[in-house]
């Protein structure tokens, strides 16, 4: 009895791995397993939904490595809910000889369309996340034999190599501006730099300029290496041979600048002479004191025209005061407030509220405290 529950029980999950499977299919290949190191094949992945009851999203990368260098090229996908298609197309770089394993990472998402139309509902401000049912697929990885490239090979593809040199004089230690390009299909042909060092002549170089344009089928590049050189006396500048290969036709090739030759015009020693003497001959120079002396004049003029207008002000602030007599003459409190209000003035205001208070609410009122407070307000 415990056998025939046991065996249907793994009948039916014999079953459901099939039906679990078959939710879509896969399809992973390069257009070549044995390509020469460094050289551009095309991975292409196809994932197609088979089964039309659910909903399905995948999640997909190519995972990276030291060993390969992939470049996305090309991406299709149809997201129509139950037929799902993915296409994409990647330039893959082997970089290094021997096998090689293009790894992945799938992931299959299961959900459907009721929780779909929730996860879109409301407004952009009111994000909902649409639930899921994840699976991780394991994907057996493409498998790569990288050639060895033939010895001495600097660069791999299909490139033209053009320079731009606009002058072959120039005086001494004068920069002469050079421009080389390289443009075509393969590895990005990038060098640490073109001309080696030699001789005294000294190398001015900028970090190179690289432009890449994606194709249906492949990546083009453009490097662009601008450099200067300059020299106090006449020179040549070495040939330059750059050793290429064409893993297409798998053939070797050589990209060329013939030598250059530059004519440098010596700098004349009599004008870097300076007849001048530097510093001046000594001599006695009283301008300083002269200046000093303007100095302390202009400082006395303003500070006895600033005592002046002090003096002035001290005198014009200690006359007598029109309401002066009047505040001294006053013997009693209301005769006071009506001076104080007479004169319409702001600063009496407490004044006027204090003896208000002593006379028509029953406050005290000091008279001879009052005036004085009054007098010192005027001054």
């Amino acid at each position: 009895m415990k056998h025939t529950l046991g065996s249907s029980l793994l009948f039916l999950f014999t079953l459901l791995i099939p039906l679990h499977a078959e939710n879509f299919t896969y399809d992973f290949h390069v257009n070549k397993q044995t390509p020469y190191k460094n050289e551009p094949i095309l991975l292409s992945i196809d994932i197609n939904q088979t089964n039309p009851e659910v909903v399905l999203f995948f999640n997909f990368t190519v995972n990276p490595s030291k060993t390969y260098y992939a470049v996305q090229i090309d991406s299709v996908q149809d997201t129509t809910l139950h037929h799902s298609h993915i296409h994409y197309l990647y330039v893959l770089y082997p970089l290094k000889e021997g096998d090689i394993d293009i790894s992945f990472d799938l992931l299959e998402r299961v959900t459907d369309e009721h929780k779909v139309a929730y996860s879109f509902s409301g407004d952009r401000d009111d994000f909902k996340k649409l639930e899921t049912t994840d699976r991780k697929v394991s994907v057996p990885p493409v498998k790569l034999h990288a050639k060895a490239l033939p010895q001495g090979t600097q660069l791999i593809g299909d490139f033209n190599l053009s320079w731009d040199i606009r002058q072959h004089q120039a005086e001494a230690y004068e920069p002469i501006n050079m421009k080389v390009v390289i443009s075509g299909e393969g590895y990005p042909p990038v060098l640490d730099h073109l001309f080696p060092q030699e001789g005294n002549i000294t190398f001015f170089r900028q970090p190179p300029l690289i432009k890449k344009f994606p194709t249906k089928k492949n990546i083009k590049y453009q490097v662009t290496y601008t450099m200067a050189v300059s020299h106090n006396e006449s020179f040549d500048l070495s040939a330059l041979t750059l050793h290429a290969f064409n893993p297409v036709t798998q053939t070797s090739y050589l990209l060329k600048i013939p030598k250059q030759h530059f004519d440098i015009h010596p700098s004349d020693q009599n004008a870097l002479v300076d007849n001048t003497n530097t510093p001046a001959p000594f001599h006695l120079d009283f301008s300083w004191l002269i200046s000093l002396l303007g100095y302390l004049l202009a400082f006395a003029a303003g500070y006895l025209s600033a005592h002046i207008v002090k003096t002035k002000k001290k005198h014009k602030k200690t006359a007598s005061h029109p309401l002066e007599a009047k505040i001294r003459s006053c013997t009693d409190a209301k005769t006071l407030l009506q001076i104080l209000m007479a004169a319409d003035n702001p600063i009496f205001s407490p004044l006027i509220e204090t003896l208000e208070n002593g006379l028509y609410r029953e406050g005290k009122i000091d008279i001879k405290k009052i005036k004085q407070l009054a007098l010192e307000k005027l001054l």
